[in-house]
């Protein structure tokens, strides 16, 4: 089967070449003829949605003013400003004054655009890529962009970044080699996959070889003195625990390109802390912040009818999000011994009753995660066919999944009665979990040789108590010594960062175009030493998945392994998935706009949203803010 795989791209690429020439870049014939491709962007799929002359995004208002400030606010503590590093609790938008040599878009988030650069050399091989940089580019201290920077920064990531990423694109870079002050080529490994190494290469952030020379400062240090970046916004001022404030370059370099028309509007940007939850909230009410995605469906409820709202001070709304739902849920240390058994884990996983906490907290606004890639044609559906189920079939003939899976339906979560506790529920799970040999003792709770099964989910958040508590007591049902053990957000991090917990809240964010990243949340090589993979993930099926995943080489390829991936994900059961909306719950000071319709994958409140000079007045002289 490899084999055939690496047969057939070489017509597909040619197709692709034309593809871009029709978008507006051109071929060239290297030594060898070679084709090379020079574009001002690059998709492995070949479906640029921009060509090279755009005036500006389809999704901004090209005329929208420049001007006044916008504020959210910030959860718990920090003590950094470098978002890069796994020591200390960075601070919010720490990673807003930094740029990458490409960029993509929020109608086009697949693809990816010069930024940095001015256009891409690559030939139909990809086993290169020469990225010809702009000669605009300056530092926020007023020093040029050079391809020496870009080296240094791509180095620098080798030797001080996160393990998880050092470990993801190890060996997949050969050698980089600056051709010029403007020129930078980037040789791929001869076995890396290609579909990854042109967005690999530019898209990290780029630093200033010369301002860490002179500070002496590491990668991989907490420090509150931020690096200088190459973008629109730098750190103004702050107070530890308080507030974040960035500010609008005027000298910024790229404010007039066509990427940026329309974007970047706000002259400051604020974040003020709060310790929680609720206190932030008396924070909006009260005029401290101005702009507020709302997470809580209790208050988006049942709280929104505060003095400033009744004034029409306050917009409350929901505005469309078409991007993946988030694979939000509790998971489990899979590198504790009691939660290595699925049996266990799925027993587990019934003590949530989603129906019950739909209606009784979530007042009927969220829908159930089943799927990695939920809200998108990529979830895994019924019993798998064609060409998924050939793909999970050579699993089965390798000895790495069993063949129930060519049978069965894709996993989903179970589904719940009215009440909080479903008794059917509680039976199937209490079978699962002698089975597993954990047995009621005189006590009523489960033990297996000697010891008794304790759990406890380690939290931050207040809001989550009330979600939480009821799955607590369904397990204590079960006879499981459960407990809820909430800290602040600066042990939720140590300890999550130490692997000290046995169940804890976690995001999992995919994308429509899944590569090599995949790797830094289920893969065996980030099973040690990244925040993604906070299971303790390994499993070799699925990383013979990631592979074919990585190597696909058209979308119709890609969709299917990607589905085939969801399936065997949710059925090692390493999760208790938990809810998503499809809309984007906002609450606003009544003195922004937006372009209407927003673009599918960004809400884009701190990017493209604006400020009305004329509405601030009012809320001025009506005293709505302080």
């Amino acid at each position: 089967m490899k084999e055939l795989e690496m047969a057939l791209p070489l017509c597909k690429r040619i197709l692709f070449s034309m593809v871009f020439a029709l978008l507006g870049s051109d071929q060239l014939l290297a030594e060898g003829h070679d084709p090379i491709t020079v574009s001002h962007g690059y998709s492995f799929f070949g479906d640029l949605k921009y060509p090279a002359n755009f005036p500006h995004l389809n999704y901004v208002n090209p005329d929208a003013p420049k001007g006044g400030e916008i504020s959210q606010w910030g959860f718990g503590t920090f003590d950094s400003f470098n978002a890069y590093a796994r020591k200390g609790n960075q601070a919010s938008l720490s990673s807003m004054p930094y740029e990458a040599i490409l960029t993509s878009f929020a109608d086009d988030s697949t693809a990816s655009y010069c930024f940095l650069c001015a256009t891409i050399e690559y030939p139909e091989s990809l086993d290169w890529a020469i990225f010809n940089l702009r000669d605009d580019v300056v530092f926020s201290d007023g020093s040029s962009m050079t391809a020496e920077d870009v080296k240094f920064t791509f180095d620098l990531f080798m030797e001080q970044g996160l393990p998880s990423y050092r470990a993801a694109v190890s060996g997949m870079v050969a050698s980089i080699e600056v051709l010029d002050p403007l020129k930078i080529k980037f040789v791929f490994a001869k076995d890396a996959p290609r579909r990854d190494v042109i967005g690999l290469a530019g898209g990290i952030p780029v630093f200033s070889k010369s301002w860490f020379g002179a500070t002496g400062t590491r990668l991989d240090d907490s420090t509150l003195e931020p690096f200088i970046g190459t973008g629109p916004y730098a750190l103004e001022s702050y107070e530890i625990n308080e507030r974040v404030i960035y500010a609008r370059r005027a000298d910024y370099w790229g404010q007039n390109i066509p990427i940026n028309v329309g974007r970047n509007n706000f002259d400051r940007i604020r974040v003020e802390y709060f310790a929680d939850s609720a206190a932030a909230f008396e924070g909006f009410k009260a005029g401290l912040y101005t702009f507020r995605s709302e997470n809580s469906s209790k208050q988006w409820a049942t709280s929104y009818d505060f003095g400033a709202i009744e004034a029409g001070h306050v917009v409350k709304t929901e505005l469309p999000d078409g991007d993946l739902a988030l694979a939000q849920a509790y998971v489990f240390n899979l590198r504790r011994e009691k939660f290595q058994d699925p049996l266990v884990r799925e027993a587990l996983g019934m003590m949530f009753n989603f129906e019950w906490s739909n209606e009784q907290l979530f007042y009927g606004l969220y829908e159930r995660v089943n799927s990695f890639w939920g809200n998108s044609e990529l979830e895994a559906a019924g019993v798998p066919q064609g060409d998924e189920l050939a793909v999970l079939q050579s699993l089965v003939e390798q000895g790495l999944i069993d063949i129930d899976v060519l049978t069965a339906t894709a996993v989903m979560a179970p589904m719940s009665g009215s009440r909080q506790l479903d008794r059917k529920n509680l039976r199937r799970a209490s079978d699962l979990m002698e089975q597993a040999g954990w047995l009621v003792n005189v006590d009523g709770m489960r033990e297996k040789d000697g010891q008794l099964f304790s759990l406890e989910v380690l939290a931050n958040s207040p809001a989550f108590d009330r979600i939480t508590n009821p799955m607590i007591e369904n397990m204590k049902s079960l006879g499981i010594d459960a407990r809820l053990n909430r800290v602040d957000g600066a042990q939720v991090m140590e300890r999550s960062r130490a692997y000290d917990f046995d169940v804890m809240n976690h995001s999992m964010r995919m994308s429509l175009e899944p590569s090599s990243g995949l790797e830094q949340y289920f893969g065996t090589k980030a099973m040690e030493g990244s925040s993604r993979n906070l299971m303790g993930f390994s499993d070799p099926a699925v990383d013979a998945l990631i592979e074919l995943v990585v190597r696909s080489e058209t979308k119709v390829d890609l969709n299917i392994r990607i589905r085939a991936l969801d399936r065997v994900l949710r059925s090692k059961r390493f999760w208790i998935p938990q809810w998503f909306k499809a809309v984007h719950t906002v609450a606003y000071y009544d003195q922004y706009e937006y372009p209407t319709p927003l673009p599918p994958y960004a809400l884009g409140e701190l990017d493209f949203w604006w400020f009305n000079m004329e509405k601030a007045a009012k809320l001025d002289d009506a005293g709505a803010l302080n």
